[in-house]
């Protein structure tokens, strides 16, 4: 039987997703994403050249110390991926290893994502692609391996729920000649100003207990649950700010020995949110670590998350 698919307009916020007992704030958004690379000159040549991102900051390699950068926006000092250099890493083979899929780089418009797919065309680049229904994607393979989704959304008018309230994802073919039309004659220079990290995908080894920490202890929304092997989760409505799936379950934890994600930036709106956050992973048994920055908290594949608060109580 097909099930109805109505406007995402059409629900109240309360009937959109499955919410756990308490809900992230609805103004959350991702920080920066620390990845560990095996070279730092190559990746910032992938992560300039072909994606855009400027070189907002560099560090050089002292004893006790690795180099590393941070890549943004240009004009805009939020650092949106962190690359520090560990000689050696070992690169990702494809499902190969349980953490970090993807990033995602969302930009502004459709017609920002034209251009970066001709600026992408005209370096050779391989460049995978897909219509999400709420989105529109692209994808790329840095050369640790690490694959990069850069996309945009549609407004949510033209959204899809079901009506248990899923947001309906797709597979379909991107009409890439149309999105090449929206670029019109415009060019790539870089990430445009607006562009943000939009979601991170993640391999972990069972979905119930990806469930736990995510849905259930931090208060992500389950937002889609229909897909084989994957749950889609996110808060205030959004399609997903984390995917999470099995697709790679059976494969051991990325280790110190490889290249991985060292840590995400979940940042909330104050530090009463955040602190209530950290309480709820601790009270059902997960490792939280208070640090200068704000509680870092550990889910069962070694992934880490840092919880930041953007506003902090008054002194």
């Amino acid at each position: 039987m097909t099930t109805a698919l109505l406007p995402y307009s059409s629900l109240p916020a309360e009937r959109i997703g499955v919410h756990p007992p308490t809900e992230l704030p609805t103004t959350i958004r991702l920080g920066t994403v620390h990845l560990a690379v095996a070279s730092l000159v190559r990746s910032l040549d992938f992560y300039q050249r072909v994606l855009g991102f400027a070189l907002l900051s560099q560090t050089l390699a002292t004893e006790g110390q690795s180099a590393g950068a941070e890549l943004g926006v240009a004009g805009s000092p939020q650092v949106l991926v962190r690359l520090q250099e560990q000689p050696g890493a070992n690169p990702i083979p494809r499902r190969g290893r349980l953490g970090i899929y993807h990033l995602a780089v969302l930009l502004p418009t459709r017609a920002d994502l034209g251009c970066f797919i001709k600026h992408v065309h005209s370096l050779g680049v391989y460049l995978g692609s897909s219509d999400h229904n709420y989105s529109e994607a692209t994808y790329l393979t840095d050369p640790d391996g690490f694959t990069i989704e850069v996309y945009r959304d549609r407004p949510r008018s033209e959204w899809q729920v079901s009506s248990e309230g899923e947001i309906q994802s797709a597979l379909d073919p991107l009409d890439e000649t149309g999105v090449l039309q929206a670029a019109g004659k415009a060019h790539w220079e870089g990430l445009p100003a607006g562009t943000t990290i939009g979601h991170l995908h993640f391999y972990t080894g069972s979905l119930t207990a990806a469930a736990a920490f995510y849905h259930q202890a931090l208060g992500f929304d389950i937002e889609t649950w229909s897909l084989s092997g994957a749950l889609f989760v996110g808060a205030g409505g959004y399609h997903h700010h984390l995917g999470l799936n099995v697709w790679a379950a059976g494969s051991p934890v990325a280790t110190a020995a490889d290249a991985r994600l060292l840590r995400w930036e979940l940042w909330l709106p104050d530090a009463g949110s955040r602190d209530a956050a950290a309480a709820r992973l601790q009270a059902a048994g997960y490792a939280v670590e208070p640090t200068p920055e704000g509680p870092i908290a550990t889910d069962p594949w070694g992934i880490r998350v840092l919880l930041g608060a953007e506003t902090q109580p008054a002194v």
